[in-house]
């Protein structure tokens, strides 16, 4: 085999040829970065990548061995220059050596010129360090003194009392901070010592004092706070009062102004009268003393016990709050209400105070929740009382007084809505207690009455029962002694209402919220259809062995109470505070009308009865007379008489209207009963003087309608006439249909429509039938037969045969 010479070509002649092209490529690069002083870390990564690091290194060699000979050729350049300065430089060898030996002379010169310096530096020294040990000593004995000087001070602080300490401590800091942060440790250990265990000994003595005082401050401070809730809880109620007076005096006014003027004098009088009660609340809160409670916060600030004594004095004041609640359990509520809520307000006075003026001790979030707890309970309290309450009375005190608290909290800024919510709550409740009393006092009152005319006897009488509820029919004050024209009842009643007005007033004004007006006439309207109208008409209609005369009383009483009725309502609005215009624009029905229609009822039953009496007596008729009765029927003359009797009695206590409506009843019953005297099965023929008789009856009774029509001044007396002879219809055009001569005219739709619209079909027929003449015996007509038959008579046989037909 041959040997491979350095210059042989490899049979794969393709591939050679490329890696030569690329490695003379790589040798060109790798000159160029050299060249330009680039960095060869690409080249010497790749080579070694690609295993062949031998050419590369024969490249950098011969780099290598260019830049040697740029070297030597540059150091052949400058060789001459070198020789130059070497001989420059051993030419500045003699001086130097010139040099070296004067300044060894110079420095022997100064070391014997210095010496004696050196001994005066040296003693110096010496009694500057002595001079510092002295000023060491005397600092720490200062110190010391001044420590003393401190715990002798905390110690006159300390046994002066509470009051000193603050002072004490303040001595104590600064004891504590000089052992804390001095320059060094006190020299003397047994003074160090001392004052080490005497700082925290005066700590804890100052804690346990204000700690021990803070105690019978919370003790005395609870039993303040009771006064001071009662004091500013009677401030509210007298600034309530003369609100109400300042209101009550202007009220008069308010009738003069327009509405845009409303109230304004009221307003500000009432500004003031609120300014003099806060300002008197002032002085009561400024009565009690604060001063320990900031004493104990500000020594705790002291000893950095600021947040726990916050804390312990919030669980305390809970604890107190608890225990306040404690104060109804023990006693009934009726008898606890007032100090209970006297005891909370004058906790919570204490806590604004505090709030507002103990530089952060509480917070408005820790008030509010006190707040809300005492809230819950006071609602939770008077809910549970409320509902078993069974006395109107009761429920105002305490409502009243609940109203009165929350009044004195809102000035403090407290919220009490749920308060009024709770006295709003229990508002029907109230009134209904307050209903339940007064339908008990009206039916005593009605069951006490006898139901005669009430008589006064003195002025003051008068004007307590009938001015006092503008029930008066005039303005003149009458002669004394009085009779007035209603009974002891109306001024009982009035009274009665009154009384439930202002307390619904009362009620709704200081604890009931709302439209107070209309929420008092709602109840008033209920006190007089509930109680007044049902306890009045359930008299009446029991009858209750009422006269005549009683009955009559009971009328007329209802008249006057429609008069009352007109004053409860201004009453009430004048309590409210609402002008009278507006009440009169609204002004309602009489709400006692049942009661009233009932009464007038009642007595016309009874007027009825009395008449059907004397009506009973026209037995004594005689309804075949031969001859007519001269001056009527004895039934007629009594009942005339006893009509006149009742109208003189009546028309002095009934008013007119009422009058005039009894008279036409009456009338018109007397009329019927005489048609019923017709139709009486007892009564089996009558001739024409009997029928003249009732007609003079009918005459009487119609000259009585006439007489009565003129009590009717203030109406169209003609008008009236009409109405009370219209009551007499019926039986005058039975009576006319019987005296007339052609009785069959009542067959004819005109006259009948004309003249006998009143009548009867079937009540005609049968009164016809009985109907005879006089010429008319069993026997007559022995001796009449063939004669020439009456024309009368003819007529009613003709009305007598077309009404059985048409029957």
């Amino acid at each position: 085999m041959r040997r491979k010479l350095p210059g042989d070509v490899p049979p794969s002649s393709a591939a050679a040829g490329t890696a030569s092209s690329a490695s003379e490529t790589d040798l060109a690069q790798l000159s160029t970065a050299i060249a330009a002083g680039e960095d060869l870390g690409p080249f010497v990564r790749r080579a070694f990548a690609c295993g062949r690091p031998e050419p590369l290194l024969a490249a950098l060699r011969g780099a290598a061995r260019d830049r040697e000979a740029e070297i030597e050729e540059l150091c052949r350049a400058h060789f001459h220059d070198f020789i130059r300065a070497v001989d420059d430089l051993r030419s500045l060898l003699a001086d130097a050596d010139a040099l070296k030996g004067s300044l060894s002379a110079s420095h022997s010169a100064l070391l014997s010129s210095a010496a004696p310096l050196l001994a005066s530096l040296e003693s110096f020294l010496a009694a500057r360090a002595l001079a510092g040990n002295l000023s060491s000593a005397l600092a720490s004995s200062r110190r010391c003194v001044r420590l003393l000087a401190l715990a002798a001070r905390a110690n006159a602080h300390l046994h002066a009392g509470n009051h000193g300490l603050y002072l004490a401590l303040r001595a104590v800091d600064a004891i504590d901070r000089d052992l804390a942060s001095g320059p060094e440790p006190l020299p003397l250990p047994t003074l160090r010592r001392m004052l080490l265990s005497v700082v925290p000994a005066v700590r804890a003595h100052a804690e346990r004092e204000i700690s021990r005082e803070f105690s019978d401050w919370m003790v005395s401070i609870r039993a303040a706070s009771r006064h001071l809730g009662q004091v500013a809880i009677g401030r509210s109620a007298a600034s309530r009062q003369r609100h109400e007076e300042l209101r009550s005096k202007h009220r008069p006014l308010e009738e003069c102004i327009t509405l845009d003027d409303d109230g304004v004098g009221d307003l500000d009088d009432f500004a003031a009268a609120a300014a003099t009660a806060d300002a008197a609340d002032g002085a009561a809160a400024a009565s009690f003393d604060l001063t320990p409670l900031y004493r104990a916060m500000h020594i705790h600030q002291t000893l950095a016990l600021g947040e726990r004594f916050k804390k312990y004095y919030l669980e305390n004041r809970k604890l107190q709050l608890t225990s306040d609640f404690d104060v109804i359990a023990a006693t009934p509520f009726l008898e606890s209400h007032q100090v209970f809520f006297s005891q909370i307000a004058g906790f919570f006075i204490v806590e604004d105070r505090v709030f507002r003026t103990g530089g952060g001790l509480t917070s408005r979030p820790d008030v509010d929740a006190l707040w809300d707890a005492a809230v819950g309970k006071m609602v939770s309290v008077m809910e549970d009382n409320f509902s078993r309450m069974q006395t109107a009375n009761h429920l105002l005190l305490i409502t009243d007084y609940a109203a009165l608290l929350a009044a004195t909290m809102r000035r403090y800024g407290y919220p009490v809505g749920m308060l009024l919510d709770v006295l709003a709550k229990h508002r029907d409740k109230y009134h209904d207690l307050l209903l339940a009393d007064c339908r008990r006092q009206v039916v005593e009152a009605l069951a006490a009455d006898k139901f005669d005319q009430m008589l006064m006897r003195k002025e003051y009488e008068y004007s307590m029962n009938v001015l006092a509820f503008g029930i008066q029919s005039s303005d003149i004050t009458p002669a004394f002694p009085y009779v007035a024209p209603f009974s002891c009842t109306v001024p009982d009643i009035c009274r009665i209402v009154r009384s439930f007005i202002e307390d619904s007033v009362s009620f709704m004004a200081h604890g009931g919220g709302g439209d107070t007006y209309a929420a008092v006439k709602k109840y008033l309207g209920r006190i007089l259809s509930e109680v007044v109208d049902a306890s009045i008409q359930k008299l009446v209609d029991s009858g209750g062995g009422l006269s005549v005369s009683q009955a009559m009383q009971v009328a007329a009483n209802m008249s006057v109470m429609e008069r009352a009725c007109e004053f409860f309502t201004r009453h009430a609005a004048q309590l409210c505070g609402v002008p009278l215009r507006a009440v009169e624009r609204g002004r309602r029905d009489f709400p006692l009308r049942r009661s009233r229609d009932a009464a007038e009822a009642l007595l016309l039953r009874l007027l009825r009865a009395k008449a059907d009496e004397f009506m009973r007596q026209s037995d004594g008729v005689n309804w075949m007379a031969d001859d007519p009765p001269p001056g009527g029927n004895e039934y007629a003359n009594e009942v005339i008489i006893y009509l006149e009797t009742l109208t003189s009695t009546a028309q002095q206590i009934l008013p007119l209207p009422v009058l005039r409506r009894v008279l036409v009843a009456v009338l018109a019953h007397i009329s019927e009963r005489i048609v019923d005297l017709f139709l009486n099965d007892s009564v089996k023929r009558f001739n024409a003087n009997a029928v003249t008789g009732i007609d003079t009856d009918l005459k009487m009774f119609e000259a009585f309608a006439d007489s009565m029509s003129s009590l009717f001044v203030d109406s169209d007396q003609e008008s009236v006439k009409n109405e009370m002879k219209t009551a007499l219809v019926e039986a005058r055009q039975l009576v006319n249909l019987l005296m007339s001569s052609s009785p069959e005219n009542f067959l004819n739709p005109v006259i009948r429509e004309k003249s006998y619209n009143k009548l009867d079909y079937k009540k005609v027929a049968a009164i016809s039938e009985k109907f005879r003449d006089s010429s008319e015996s069993y026997f007559s007509t022995f001796g009449t037969r063939g004669a020439r038959q009456n024309p009368k008579k003819k007529s009613l046989d003709t009305l007598i045969k077309r009404l059985r037909e048409a029957s």
